[in-house]
This record gives C-alpha cells, structure tokens and sequence, in this order.
C-alpha cells in the first residue's frame, strides 16, 4: 500500500512538473516576457500593452518581466544554460549571433506572420539572420546623429547640414576646427564604448572590417574606408585640438552638462538622447539635431536594432508569436519608437505622422531611416569577445594618442583573428 501510495504521489509531482508555461492544466498558458525597457515613457508603453493584450486574450496570458540592459548577455546565457529562459526576451541584434548558433533561439522563419514579415524592410530583417534562420524581429533601432548648439552654429556663419545636403567628413573636421576657441570644442565625442560608433559611422566612409570568405569564415582587414573615421576622431583630438580629449572616457549623457554650458559645440549621440536633452537643457538653450557626416558611400550607417525573439525550450512558440505581431502592430510599434524616443523599422509605423514633426527633430532623425544598414558585427561569431577583448583597448589607445594607425591595424588584424578563429573551427 505504502509502495502504490509512494507511485501515486511521484506521478502526480512529475505532472506537475511537466505543466509549461506556469499554467494549469485547465487554466490559460502564461508567457513570460522579458523587455529591457528602461525609460519610464518606454516602461509604461510596454506595460500598457501588456495590460491591452491580457484584457483580450483569456486562453494566453502575458507576465511582463523587468530585464536590464546592463547584465542581458550574461543573464541570458545563465537562464538558457539553466532552462529558465523568458518565453519572450527583448535583445540586440548584435547580441544574438552567439545565442542563435547555440540553440538557444527558436527560428521564427515560418513562424512570423506575412503582415509582419512584409511591413520591415529586408535591410532590417538581415540583422536578425542567422546561416538559414531567423532568430528576432527588429523593431526599434536608432541612427547616431550630431546634437548641435543652434545658436552657436547659426552665429558661425557654418553651412547647416541635412540629410540631403550632409557635411563630408573632410567638411566635418574643418568645421570643427573652426568652431574650436580659448577653452571650447567644435565637438567632444562621447567614447567610452568605441566600437560600435567606429564601425558603424564607418559604413558611410566604405568600411566594412568583417570580411566573410567563400568558405563563410570570417576576418578582419582594417582597409581605407576603415581609416576614416577613427583617423577624424584622432586628428581633430591630437592635432586640431578641436575635440575634447577628456570625454573619449565618457558616456553619452556625461557630455551633456558641458554641451549646455557652452564647452562644446556639437556632439555625437544616438538619437534617443533626445529625450535627456529635453529634460535637462536649462531653459532658453537652442539645439537641434543635424545628420552624421557622409562619406564616400552618402550617409550609409550601420544600427543593430532592438530585438524581439523567442526562446527555442518555450513549448508555446506559436502563442509568443501571436503576441509579438500585436505588439508589433503599426499603431503599437509607434507608441514604442515615441516611448523610446528611437525610429521603427516597419514602414507603416516609419510613415506615422507623430514622427515626422518638427518638434524635437523628429523629422530629422526620420529622414535618416532609409540610410540605416545592418551593423559589419551583425552576424560574426565571437564579436562580444573580439569587441572587448581587442577592438575596444585598441581604439581607446589609438583616440589618446597611445598607438598610432599602423599599431591599431596590426592590433585589429592579428590579435583580432586569432579570436575569431576559435569561433570557427
């Protein structure tokens, strides 16, 4: 008796155990989404949406989970290894690579809905393809433009640039130089995380760094469209003297207080810097947002989107999809990008007239959108190691004046190979 009853209570836990989901056998299935939302306009947009989907939805249930940004590759890789992954996580596309080739990600080729698949420009959908699969859906990404004291710029008599007519990046250094005075910068570049603003302002120049053979393996060459950014970076901070050298160390919002106090008179940033700016700008102070420069391929530029994908063990695949095609409904996708501050990628959403106002730039950074190519890292197997390991004290060394451009070649090459070729064997 003793036996059976033994029998019977292990059969019962294993059933429990065995319900997915965190649902009851005759209860509706929960998802568990993870969003790395940060803004409080962002929070509540996503939480909102949430709150909308639940209301409607009594078979599949959605529980929104807090991620960080900070921790979000590691965090992952733990939950993946530990089978405790979100059945919905919020990523970047530059960030997936590794977890996609490992099995950790399920492939949503077949998946995604042809509403979903056609509105977000193929340029878009590369970002989150993977050999034969994809494994995200780009939503949200967000072009590096230049912030601009406008009263500055306007008393200096400067050509103000726009998407149609940009400065080259020749134009770029001169101006800079010119702006430059006793104690002021044309431009203090904000470079605390140097390689994805390299790489990614680069395209415009022709760079492309990664350079993937025949037999699909993957190396570095730093080659003359490589050269030009970091050689503008570097020369306007050792020569001309026109850029900062105390903020190559600094974040994007540590540049802001001197920006409006007058110590700079441009700066690099993403564009959802916006948003600071608009909440700490001391009343009366005149900004406005200007293209990045262009090179000899116009004003191409390289973005790693956010990301929506879903986790390979989730038993309810075709239940997250459901959930991110309406929370990615053009309507949807806008009040994320205004949450955000940052650019849809589906072209309904891209068209919404919210986006394309004066107020704030919006238009500006909108007119952007078409330039935007998939990051040179995108799909390259060992770039969080290559990128911390080798690229970024190699950049940070060459902006201060440590190396010079044949060191950083040499730096970029050869000890940057040597790491992607354990992730290529």
């Amino acid at each position: 008796m003793r036996t059976r009853a033994l029998a019977l209570a292990v059969l019962l836990l294993l059933t429990g155990c065995s319900s997915s989901g965190g649902a009851d056998d005759d209860g509706p299935i929960t998802l568990r989404f993870q969003s790395l939302a940060w803004q409080e306009e962002s929070v509540t947009a996503n939480r909102e949406l949430v709150k909308e989907w639940n209301a409607t939805h009594s078979d599949v249930k959605v529980e929104y989970v807090q991620g960080s940004w900070e921790s979000v590759h590691d965090q992952l890789l733990t939950s993946f290894e530990g089978g405790e992954a979100p059945d919905i996580l919020h990523d970047a596309s530059d960030d997936l690579a590794d977890f996609a080739y490992g099995g950790y990600l399920a492939d949503l080729t077949h998946l995604l809905p042809a509403r979903l698949k056609s509105d977000i420009p193929q340029r878009s959908w590369e970002t989150t393809t993977f050999g034969d699969g994809v494994y995200g859906v780009p939503f949200l990404q967000e072009p590096r433009v230049l912030v601009a004291n406008a009263t500055w710029l306007r008393r200096s008599g400067e050509r103000i640039p726009t998407p149609e007519h940009p400065w080259s990046w020749a134009e770029f250094r001169q101006i800079t130089k010119r702006l430059a005075g006793s104690g002021t910068y044309g431009v203090a570049w904000p470079l605390k995380e140097p390689v994805s603003a390299t790489l990614n302002l680069s395209l415009s120049a022709g760079g492309q760094l990664f350079h993937r053979g025949a037999d699909g393996r993957v190396t570095v060459r730093f080659e003359a469209g490589d050269e030009v950014v970091p050689r503008t970076v570097h020369d306007q901070v050792a020569a001309d003297r026109s850029a900062s050298p105390t903020t190559l160390g600094s974040g994007g919002s540590d540049t802001l207080p001197g920006f409006f106090g007058g110590r700079y008179a441009m700066v690099p940033l993403g564009f959802s810097y916006r948003q600071q700016i608009v909440q700490q700008a001391p009343k009366g102070f005149d900004w406005q947002v200007l293209p990045a420069p262009a090179g000899a391929d116009g004003l191409a530029q390289g973005v790693s989107p956010q990301t929506l994908s879903v986790a390979e063990d989730s038993p309810h695949k075709k239940e997250a999809v459901a959930f991110l095609d309406f929370l990615l409904r053009p309507k949807n996708m806008v009040r994320l990008a205004l949450g955000d501050w940052m650019l849809p990628t589906g072209a309904q959403a891209l068209a919404d007239p919210a986006l394309h106002t004066t107020k704030d730039d919006w238009a500006t950074g909108t007119a952007l959108a078409r330039y935007l190519r998939p990051a040179p890292a995108q799909s390259v197997r060992g770039y969080p190691e290559w990128k911390d390991k080798v690229a970024t004290p190699a950049f940070q060394e060459y902006y201060s004046g440590a190396i010079d451009l044949g060191e950083l070649r040499t730096r970029l090459e050869k000890d940057g190979n040597l790491v992607l070729a354990r992730y290529q064997r």
